[in-house]
This record gives structure tokens, C-alpha cells and sequence, in this order.
């Protein structure tokens, strides 16, 4: 009953038009990342809203990550990691294992597939999840022929980040160094300013030192991106 009265609100709230500019946003055509992604044309802020109103169980949560319609995925998302964070609160573990194996399994099937996506849930559910725990399992991850698995990989150190760790930062990328996807690229560069941005410069400057010439341009422009304009200019002539 829950379920099908979210899918009823967000079914009012859409809008055709923005969809058609969120279509082409997330590359949904044939042959692109986002290929067969539907979308309602709802705006992040009113999805997250609305997901507030629902506690969803994991089977509510599953139909709703199974649909092709993003919207459906997004909220989802954001009644997982409101569970989580809850569980969290009280110390519930047998919980926080149990939404951590869902999120996985549903990476796995291909239903966590975009980038808003991947960005929304990877440091709030896996990072968090792993935080103090052993993380051999993204490393599985970021050498997954799924390219939503390698983005998780690395999104999920934004979290050890925030925390002052930073070692799976730097591995992880490496990994992924030589990676011929944009989004790939992207989230390996952001990563790795935001270790240099909130936890150490130092560290930041010896990655490149001894990577910066394997880069991919795209990882290396947003790598550097809180440098100065003199740092900046000696890698990118690198």
C-alpha cells in the first residue's frame, strides 16, 4: 500500500518536459551509459521529500530498483540510506550487514545505473558500512567489468575521506588509472582532489608525482582542480 501510493505521488509530479532535457542529461540513447533509463522529470529535492513520508521495507524497496523508471531507483536510494542511518543510530549491525548486502546485490544486477545514483548511495551506504571495517571488497569492485561497481569502488572512499583515511583513496585510483570511461576518469580526479582538498595536499602531490604522466586527462584536469595556477601548469605540461 505504501508503495503504490509513492509511485501514485511521484506519478503526479511529473514533468514532461524536464524529462526530455534529464533523457538526454543522462545519456539514455542506444549505445550510451544511461541506455533505457526512464525518467518522470522530478527534481532531486521533491523525490527526496516524498521518499521522507514512506518506510519502506527491502521488498518495496526491491520493486522499486527493479523498475526502469530512475525516479523509482532514486527514492529507493534514499529510504535505503535513511534506513541505514538509522540503524546506525543504534548500533543495530544485523541491520546495517543486511541493507549493505542489498545495495550490493542490487549494484550486481545493474539496478543502482547512473552516476546520481552511484553518487547519492556509495559513501552514504557502502563508505559508511566500511568505515570500520576490513575493504577487500572494493577492490572487487573496482576491478568489476561493470562500470557502476568501479564508480562505487571509489565514491564509497569519500567517506574514509571525510575521516581522515585516505590509504584506499590512493589505491583504489591506482586501480583505476588507466580506465578509458569519462565517469571513471571523473570520479577517480574528484576523489583524489577532495583527499588533497580535506585531508593531505602531501599526499595528493605524491600521487601525481608518480602517476600524473598515466593519467587520463579528464582524471588529471579535475585531480588538480584545488592547486595553484603554478602546480596546475607543471602537471598538466607533464
Amino acid at each position: 500500500m505504501k508503495l503504490a501510493q509513492l509511485v501514485k505521488e511521484l506519478e503526479k509530479e511529473k514533468n514532461s518536459a524536464q524529462a526530455k532535457v534529464l533523457q538526454g542529461f543522462f545519456k539514455t540513447k542506444k549505445g550510451e551509459y544511461g541506455e533505457g533509463d526512464i525518467f518522470l522529470g522530478i527534481k532531486v529535492p521533491v523525490q527526496r521529500k516524498l521518499s521522507k513520508k514512506y518506510d519502506l521495507g527491502l521488498g518495496e524497496m526491491q520493486e522499486l530498483l527493479n523498475s526502469k523508471i530512475h525516479e523509482h531507483r532514486m527514492c529507493a536510494l534514499f529510504v535505503l540510506i535513511r534506513n541505514f542511518e538509522n540503524a546506525k543510530k543504534i548500533n543495530d549491525k544485523k541491520t546495517q550487514k543486511q541493507i549493505f548486502d542489498f545495495y550490493l546485490e542490487n549494484a550486481k544486477k545493474g539496478n543502482i545505473n547512473n552516476w546520481d545514483l552511484v553518487d547519492l548511495s556509495a559513501p552514504n551506504i557502502a563508505g559508511e558500512y566500511l568505515l570500520d571495517k576490513d575493504r577487500n571488497v572494493l577492490y572487487k569492485l573496482a576491478s568489476s567489468k561493470i562500470i557502476w561497481e568501479k564508480r562505487i569502488s571509489i565514491l564509497a572512499t569519500f567517506t574514509f575521506i571525510k575521516n581522515k583515511q585516505i590509504v584506499d583513496t590512493a589505491k583504489i585510483a591506482k586501480i583505476l588509472l588507466k580506465d578509458e570511461h569519462d565517469l571513471i576518469q571523473k570520479a577517480v580526479g574528484w576523489m583524489l582532489r577532495e583527499m588533497g582538498k580535506r585531508t593531505s595536499e602531501e599526499e595528493l602531490i605524491r600521487f601525481l608525482d608518480k602517476y600524473s604522466k598515466e593519467m587520463p586527462r579528464t582524471m588529471l584536469r579535475y585531480s588538480i582542480e584545488r592547486l595553484s595556477e603554478k602546480q596546475k601548469k607543471y602537471y598538466m605540461q607533464k
